[in-house]
């Protein structure tokens, strides 16, 4: 049986794909992006944009492969069933949030139990299941997905994720810890699945990315905290680089500024923070139910800054929420401007069904779709210009940098200690996922180029 997967959304969606890439692999399935007999979507349901893209794909996928099986989960897959929308889907089978981890299995019993496929003779080695998953642009080049948290409790007005992945989940520090060493262990250890489901031992990694719905919310179902989660991979680890694919406004308190200032020297947490902030105005904050002001993050970005000056802070921002006016805008873009902030990723507000939001917006007014795609631009423009200063300031530099992709046009793609993307030029062979001490050089059509020292 030969299956493909893809996911739309964030980091956690990725490192669930990656981890049910896994899980087939060790049921006797083949990796095959061009011909599968069954492909799952991970889908993604922050915004309509990202529901309707997710319905194309079905539609594509099915006219281009109609023979091949199509399963989907994730949120929007959730959104759907939970409100009996998109009935009429082409598809093979539905499987929610809360069923989700078990999705190899839902798949085999469901849609292969009574099949000309036979599983249970193919038996991959841990090497040949690494070859299969090599396609991930995170595993080619030897970075690995972990998720530590799932759910939020927060329940932010426009948001719907806590209504389709539930209230936070965390696994133990522990089981975090034993994974990632498992990662780098080249004993056969897949069989011993209780620290995650998807555990499968492989070649040695550089990078493990922690992902959550809400770092915030790591261990409050276990007593455990996300400050206690870095330390214990710091001290119980050997992997390289530890970095996040979000850390959220609730984890910066003056505990964690002071833990990343300790931690600062060792040298192996990347200078990357994306922090969301979805509005630079106090009165929407409000409405948005943040819980923060403008100021009280401001705070927290420019302590951060004063510990390390090279440190790379992103953000996501809605533009066109409930009472967006113009003078909330510029609110928000003066904030951004004059913010530690170096880029932002920015949505257009659409509103989800059964959040606070969706009531609101019957008595609260909401900008129009061209003002939205208005600021937008005018917001994608400013994240442009700032991150163009960010990429001058790194001029000069001596960095360590994780190697992405094979030798093209005479340079190699990597990403600095502090995630920014850069080109390097060298005549030593090097492999993607190598760590290699470069000097920040010069900025060539937008891109920093740097040479390997």
């Amino acid at each position: 049986m030969k299956f493909y997967s893809f996911a739309f959304g964030c980091r956690v969606n990725e490192a669930e794909k990656e981890a049910l890439d896994k899980q087939l692999l060790n049921e006797g399935m083949i990796f095959d992006e061009k011909n599968p007999d069954i492909f799952i979507i991970n889908t993604c349901s922050v915004t309509q944009k990202a529901e309707r893209e997710a319905r194309n794909l079905i539609y594509q996928t099915k006219r281009k492969l109609p023979n091949t099986k199509i399963v989907i989960t994730g949120c929007a897959a959730t959104y759907w069933q939970k409100n009996n929308l998109y009935k009429d889907l082409p598809i093979d089978l539905l499987v929610d949030n809360l069923n989700k981890e078990f999705l190899a299995k839902i798949i085999k019993k469901r849609l292969f139990q009574s099949s000309q496929f036979d599983l249970r003779g193919r038996q991959w080695t841990d090497k040949t299941i690494q070859n299969q998953l090599i396609s991930s642009k995170f595993l080619s080049s030897k970075r690995m997905m972990v998720k530590i948290q799932d759910g939020c409790q927060r329940f932010c007005s426009f948001c719907i994720v806590p209504y389709l992945r539930g209230l936070p989940k965390s696994y133990k520090i522990k089981e975090i810890v034993k994974y990632i060493n498992s990662l780098n262990n080249q004993k056969n250890n897949h069989k011993d699945k209780k620290c995650h489901p998807e555990l499968v031992s492989g070649s040695h990694f550089s990078e493990v990315i922690l992902t959550a719905i809400n770092t915030e919310a790591f261990g409050y179902d276990t007593g455990e905290s996300f400050i206690d989660l870095i330390d214990e991979i710091i001290k119980k680890t050997s992997i390289p680089r530890i970095s996040f694919g979000s850390i959220h406004p609730w984890s910066i308190n003056s505990q964690f500024i002071n833990f990343y200032q300790k931690i600062l020297t060792v040298n192996r947490l990347v200078n990357f923070f994306h922090i969301p902030l979805q509005s630079g105005s106090n009165a929407i904050l409000k409405i948005m139910k943040r819980g923060y002001t403008r100021e009280e993050f401001l705070e927290k970005l420019e302590n951060l800054k004063k510990i390390n000056p090279y440190l790379f802070l992103a953000t996501d921002i809605i533009v066109g929420f409930l009472e967006e006016t113009e003078k909330e805008f510029e609110e928000t873009y003066e904030f951004l401007e004059k913010s530690p902030l170096s880029r932002f990723h920015i949505f257009r507000f659409s509103k989800r069904q059964n959040t606070a939001a969706y009531y609101l917006a019957k008595k609260l007014k909401e900008p129009t779709v061209e003002e939205k795609k208005k600021r937008a631009k005018i917001l994608k423009t400013l994240s442009d210009k700032k991150f163009s200063l960010f990429q001058e300031k790194n001029l000069g530099r001596f960095s360590n940098a994780l190697i992405l992709n094979k030798k093209e046009n005479d340079f190699y793609e990597g990403l600095l200690d502090n995630q920014l993307p850069v080109f390097i030029s060298t005549d030593k062979k090097i492999q993607p996922g190598d760590i290699i001490k470069v000097k920040v050089e010069k900025i060539n059509s937008g891109k920093l180029i740097a040479k390997m020292i």
